[in-house]
């Protein structure tokens, strides 16, 4: 055999620089990253990178996993040696990832962290299975955002966009965009995210501004882009159309404040109620409910407006709520989308009174100009001076404000280009009906599609000048047109006086192509041909009507196909409290000071353990927790290796040299790689993590390397080379098991471990086989019961605080013949892990003294003399009859209910029956014991 030393080293080899240098992708940002992953070429081409610390004496291992020496040099040396890439392979599967594009103006924030770790779990789990994985990185330009963050550069200097112009202005955002733009990925790499580099995309890159020109060009030619009038979310401040996202709603305490109309025929008025009554001035009519018998006399009659003299008439529509402020409703068509709904059902007139800049305009005479709070108080008092005005009163409702200057949106009526959703939307709602996209959790479906189903007009334009400029130009004939290229003339009358469009296009537009965009679409690549459709997508639920429904439309359009085959949806991560993030409360916590403090492992478990689909409430108390995984798993390693010997140890030594515990933990093994196999192939990320913490800290460290101590100093050589053989191969494959979770410290210690390895990195090798034939149900079932009359002295000595040094001499007895057998056998081994000096296995403990516990099937008598108060075991034994009597009545009291011996299916009363007698069996041993104590 080899020694340990030159394992290690076949393990360490890395690739030259030479060989990897075009692989590798220079990080030069500036100011803003806050990573340190810059890749140097040694001195010597020839030198090879080191891919491990190296520890030539297992003692020299800290006793404390130090993150901050592990973790960029592993990141390095991954990248550097091309593990993250993958080529069309038509001898693999392919599995595919691409990352939702992260915003330009972005840094990497708690919500980022969990989304790309749950993804990054997907791709290391589907290498290691041997698919050809690619996980795609790539940014959105983000419109809006970035065009405030360059603005507000320009302001600290002085200047706004309009003193630079349009061309110069883009040029500056294009310089931003190259100083900052990949900052998160520079993060992302500090996550242990392994995204394929060389792939890296970015929205308004050449290649997906010519497919977003495409698409726009074809669906307009198809008739299905159309400018028209429409009410949008229109940003003052911003002076744009706003998307839904970019929309932040929030409860507001304002006044809800009501004035009347008079009747054009002098029969009376119409009262009507508002919360911005400075839109009065744009009411062309009032709606009741048809059902109202306050207003059937009034429907079809005219009011007349106290400003404009304009007659409104009262019409009847089913959407007015007969039990909202007066139940009758002022329509202002150009301001409200519901009234706008409502106008076009009636044919009434559309006034907008405001301008870009949320002015009254002209036909708000006598308030032209004002701003419109200063209207809303000019036209408050005008009322009041004509008598008109009824009051006010509290008034709670929601208000939406731009999400990138806060200010409130106003509803306007605007001449913008949309798309026309219903003839897209249709093939993808099939599609999710038909199972060709699901989404887990399952859930999520119903969300998606009544969404889809009673989709409305897509607006597409934005009043910016960062985007994707909209594609369409103008003649001074009157000419307009799409076009893929640039034009050099009108097409239908060819005049070379012409302009293009001043608008862009919303952002999600691009972002909607992004599963085919990236891989190559328009052109038919290889990438395209070979990795789309896509596996599935990992988002939360905030953009599924935002973002994956668009995806889902436009695949389908001009893919022929679904753009992925699951959608994984994860909650957000709110504060210890439950509550949204956010720098007004200051309770925004910081991914990467976490990282810093903690490590990145510790991170990464903590999100993905609590993954469950549901929001994630955060604490550092968690990832101070899984830091503490992460030391266990450090330090059982390091014990491992200390007491593995300088020879590699081969592979798991034939079932005849195996004793119960490591036919055990082999078999424990086995069942936890099935179970983690099945539930990350059906995104159970969080029971996944689950269950490897559980093999690891209690089942491996808890347990077998419990068991394993004192056969490891064996003067038998066999006996010891037995264990090391399996310590060492339990501890590889769980190591493999983990990796998907905790990448670093599981690719430190892997290497470090005193086995062949086929390949020089974890994150390459192939995932742990189930080894179905290890699976030994006998083993758990008798381990199992050395744990449990293992764990029963343990919690005793506990409870009477007797110290683990003390060397306890009970007894244990069953009634089960087969116990009797087995508590023999395993006699050795229950005395090792219970720290006792003598243990004796007796047919009966009839008569035994001391303290009498129950572990299952098996009862155990701890003599007290010298050990406990007998006066206090009493009041245990005491308090233990009391709720094992309190159980048997409640079972009793269940069973003699015949409603529900005579509804629950037999098997429910069979059970319950068993249960009785098994509490009655137990109080009627613990009365004994009190007896046994003379404490009656």
């Amino acid at each position: 055999m080899r020694s340990i030393a030159s394992v290690r080293r076949q393990a360490t080899r890395a690739t030259s620089y030479n060989d990897c240098a075009n692989l590798i992708k220079p990080l030069t940002l500036g100011a803003l990253s806050d990573a340190k992953f810059d890749v140097v070429p040694p001195s010597d081409p020839g030198t090879e990178l080191p891919l491990t610390r190296g520890y030539e004496n297992p003692a020299e291992i800290p006793k404390v996993y130090v993150p901050r020496e592990v973790e960029d040099r592993l990141y390095r040396e991954w990248e550097a040696k091309g593990y993250f890439h993958t080529d069309p392979d038509p001898q693999r599967k392919p599995f595919t990832i691409v990352i939702p594009p992260p915003n330009i103006t972005g840094a990497l924030h708690i919500g980022h962290a969990l989304d790309h770790t749950l993804q990054d779990v997907l791709v290391r789990f589907k290498r290691m299975q041997g698919y050809a994985t690619l996980w795609l990185p790539g940014t959105d330009h983000a419109g809006i955002a970035t065009q405030n963050v360059v603005e507000r550069s320009l302001r600290e200097q002085g200047l706004t966009r309009h003193d630079l112009g349009r061309e110069r202005f883009v040029e500056r955002v294009w310089e931003w965009k190259e100083l900052y733009g990949n900052q998160i990925f520079q993060q992302d790499r500090r996550l242990g995210a392994s995204l394929d580099w060389s792939r890296e995309r970015f929205t308004m890159d050449p290649g997906l501004s010519r497919a977003v020109r495409k698409v726009f060009v074809d669906l307009y030619n198809e008739g299905l882009i159309y400018r028209g009038n429409r009410i949008i979310n229109w940003c003052p401040r911003c002076g744009t159309a706003l998307s839904d996202i970019e929309v932040e709603h929030s409860d507001y305490d304002g006044q809800l404040e009501q004035f009347r109309y008079e009747l054009e025929d002098g029969s009376g008025s119409v009262s009507v109620a508002t919360t911005r009554l400075e839109t009065m001035l744009g009411d062309t009519a009032v709606a009741v409910n048809p059902k109202d018998p306050r207003y059937a006399g009034a429907m079809g009659k005219f009011a007349i407006h106290p400003f404009s003299g304009r007659r409104l008439q009262i019409i009847a529509d089913d959407a007015v709520d007969m039990e909202f402020g007066t139940g009758a409703v002022k329509m202002t068509p150009a301001h409200d989308p519901t009234d706008f709904e409502v106008a076009e059902r009636h044919g009434l007139e559309k006034i907008s009174i405001m301008d870009g800049q949320a002015r009254i305009n002209a036909n708000g005479t006598p308030f032209e100009a004002m701003d419109r709070y200063e209207a809303r108080e000019a036209v408050r008092k005008a009322l009041q001076d004509k008598g008109l005005y009824e009051g006010s009163t509290p008034h709670h409702y929601s208000i939406g404000r731009c999400s990138r200057c806060g200010t409130i949106v106003e509803p306007w009526l605007s001449e913008q280009w949309f798309v026309k959703m219903r003839p897209l939307a249709e093939p993808a709602i099939a599609a999710v009906k038909d199972g060709r996209t699901r989404f887990y959790p399952a859930r999520w479906t119903n969300y998606y599609l009544n969404w889809m189903e009673s989709i409305r007009d897509w607006c597409i334009s934005r009043q910016l000048w960062w985007g994707h400029r909209i594609p369409v130009w103008y003649c001074d004939n009157g000419h307009r047109w799409a076009a893929l290229d640039d034009p050099t003339g009108c097409p239908e009358c060819g005049s070379s006086e012409f302009t293009q469009d001043p608008d862009v296009l919303d952002t999600w537009f691009s972002s909607q192509l992004w599963p085919f965009s990236t891989l190559g679409w328009p052109d038919e690549t290889e990438d395209l041909a070979y990795f789309y459709p896509t596996s599935v997508l990992v988002t939360g639920y905030e953009i599924i009507h935002l973002w994956v429904a668009r995806m889902m439309m436009s695949g389908l359009k001009f893919m022929g196909d679904v753009p992925f085959e699951w959608v994984y949806i994860h909650g957000i991560v709110r504060d210890a409290q439950g509550r949204k993030m956010s720098k007004s409360l200051g309770n925004v916590i910081d991914p990467l000071e976490l990282i810093d403090r903690f490590g990145t492992d510790a991170l990464r478990f903590s999100l993905v353990e609590h993954a469950t689909g549901q929001d994630i409430f955060l604490s550092t108390e968690w990832v101070s927790g899984s830091r503490n995984f992460v030391n266990k798993l450090w330090n059982a390693t390091r014990f491992v290796l200390v007491n593995s010997g300088e020879e590699a140890v081969g592979g798991i030594p034939d079932s005849g040299r195996l004793d119960l515990s490591d036919r055990w933990i082999l078999s424990r093994l086995a069942s936890t790689i099935e179970q983690v196999t099945r539930q990350l192939e059906s995104f159970e990320v969080a029971s996944a993590a689950r269950n490897v913490y559980e093999f690891i800290w209690s089942e491996f460290c808890d347990w077998y390397i419990e068991a394993a101590k004192v056969r490891l100093s064996s003067e038998d050589p066999q006996v010891a080379g037995t264990v090391r053989a399996v310590l060492v191969n339990v501890l590889e494959q769980a190591l493999r098991l983990a990796h998907p979770f905790i990448p670093f410290v599981t690719e430190e210690l892997w290497r470090l471990l005193p086995i062949e390895h086929d390949k020089p990195s974890i994150m390459i090798s192939p995932w742990p086989a189930s080894a179905g034939q290890l699976a030994d149900a006998e083993a758990e079932a008798s381990f199992d019961r050395v744990k449990g009359v293992v764990s029963t002295i343990r919690s005793f000595r506990s409870e009477y605080g007797i110290s683990p040094k003390a060397r306890l001499k009970p007894a244990v007895s069953s009634e089960d013949p087969a116990d009797l057998e087995a508590l023999r056998r395993d006699t050795a081994l229950l005395s090792r892990l219970a720290g006792l000096e003598d243990l004796t296995v007796a047919d009966s403990l009839d008569g035994s003294p001391g303290a009498r516990l129950i572990a299952g099937s098996v009862e155990v008598s701890v003599p007290l003399e010298g050990l406990v108060d007998v006066a206090a075991e009493g009041e245990r034994l005491r308090r233990l009859i009391d709720k094992a009597g309190i159980e048997v009545d409640r079972i009793e009291a269940k069973l003699g209910n015949q409603g529900f011996v005579g509804r629950a299916p037999e098997a429910v009363v069979a059970e319950q029956r068993r249960r009785l007698e098994e509490q009655k069996a137990t109080l009627a041993k613990l009365e004994a014991q009190l007896r046994l104590l003379g404490l009656e």
